[in-house]
């Protein structure tokens, strides 16, 4: 598409950002070693989807809003920081069980559907993730050429499909590590607070972070 500029810098700027830690990488990293890889794949798949709805966001001017509207970026940002204080206090405080090497304790289809529903909105509720997207896409937009939300829709598709595959191998190799030590009850009791602790800390970064 002629719209779409330096796309090769795109690519590399878009995968050096997805290798650098931030919030969903670090709530990809508690889910999978407290709860194992099918949580993680399922926290991952969720964070994708939860960026769907920033990219058609941004893609169709709907971001614009927390740009203008400094209340609704307050509300959405407190919202977003209250929910993941309260996944990290259940996690912590809970009395849910880790799984040991080779067990999956949340095998029912809802269990992981819930995951996949709590990671969804995590995303949803970080305005900070859609004013990315509306900051980094038009970079490489020309805007004489540009016609509708297009161009918009296939930059974001292909930093969400190297965003995913990063959180994919985040999930799996820390579910790996952390299974190799979960046979230790005293390990399994501590990572799971430890993990709760993490989701909290996120909350509480996200709260305290200046517009």
């Amino acid at each position: 598409m002629d719209s779409i500029i330096n796309l090769p810098s795109f690519v590399l700027a878009g995968i050096l950002l997805n290798l650098t830690p931030g919030q969903d990488t670090m709530y990809i990293l508690g889910r999978s070693i407290s709860q194992g890889r099918k949580a993680g794949f399922y926290s991952a798949l969720g964070i994708g989807t939860g960026s769907l709805f920033h990219i058609a966001a941004s893609a169709f001017g709907l971001s614009a809003i927390l740009l203008s509207s400094a209340l609704i970026f307050m509300i959405i940002k407190f919202v977003g920081a209250g929910y993941l204080i309260y996944l990290g206090l259940k996690m912590a405080l809970g009395k849910v069980s880790l799984p040991i090497a080779g067990e999956i304790n949340l095998s029912a289809r809802s269990s992981y559907l819930k995951i996949y529903k709590q990671a969804i909105l995590t995303n949803v509720l970080n305005p900070k993730v859609a004013l990315f997207f509306l900051a980094f896409l038009p970079q490489f937009i020309d805007p004489s050429k540009a016609d509708g939300p297009a161009p918009f829709l296939i930059l974001g598709g292909i930093f969400l499909t190297t965003g995913t595959i990063w959180c994919l191998i985040v999930a799996r190799f820390s579910a790996y590590l952390a299974g190799r030590l979960r046979g230790n009850a005293t390990f399994s009791k501590y990572i799971k607070k430890f993990c709760g602790g993490l989701f909290v800390l996120l909350g509480l970064k996200l709260a305290l972070e200046k517009n």
